[in-house]
């Protein structure tokens, strides 16, 4: 029984902190998956700058996309990506959670990006990419898997290292904040 209507009467700093990283982590998944779902959109072979050389090739050959467009695909995805996870998880934490100084921002950001880390390689990576047909490109099926072992563990190596390794350059960057 809540005798407050407030629904944050009762939650504690801690639960708030809490609250608000959990929140923060699904904008940043969101906000990973969109230019995914925008870019996939109109066929898979929009996005075939993240599949391998080999799909690459292929689809090139196939005449479904050119080297100028996996090139410029390159580009606009780099930005799309990587400029949320170094700039706008470090703000969320500075300005929303109010975190100052090395160890706060990094921890706070840290997890941010592991859990971010973890949607990519189990949602995208191991389902919607290894489980679906949604980013299937027509005659490339017998290249499949379109993420090999040897670069699955690569990416998982990744995020475990990258991770904590981003959020230090980013807590580094922001704690003069």
């Amino acid at each position: 029984y809540v005798k407050n209507k407030n629904i944050f009467y009762n939650i504690g700093v801690i639960e708030m902190l809490i609250l608000l990283l959990v929140i923060e982590s699904l904008v940043m998944c969101f906000l990973l998956l969109l230019p995914l779902v925008i870019g996939i959109s109109n066929g898979a072979e929009n996005l075939v700058v993240l599949y391998e050389k080999d799909v690459q090739e292929r689809v090139i050959e196939l005449g479904l996309t050119t080297k100028k467009k996996i090139k410029n695909s390159f580009i606009i995805l780099l930005l799309a990506l990587y400029v949320p996870v170094l700039f706008l998880i470090p703000l969320m934490v500075c300005f929303i959670n109010g975190a100052r100084g090395f160890f706060d921002i990094f921890w706070q950001t840290a997890l941010i990006s592991f859990i971010t880390q973890l949607f990519d390689r189990l949602f995208i990576d191991w389902y919607w990419v290894g489980k679906t047909k949604a980013w299937n490109i027509p005659g490339t099926e017998d290249l499949k898997p379109y993420i090999p072992k040897k670069v699955l563990i690569g990416k998982w190596c990744g995020t475990i290292i990258l991770s904590p390794l981003m959020a230090a350059i980013s807590a580094l960057m922001f704690m003069w904040l």
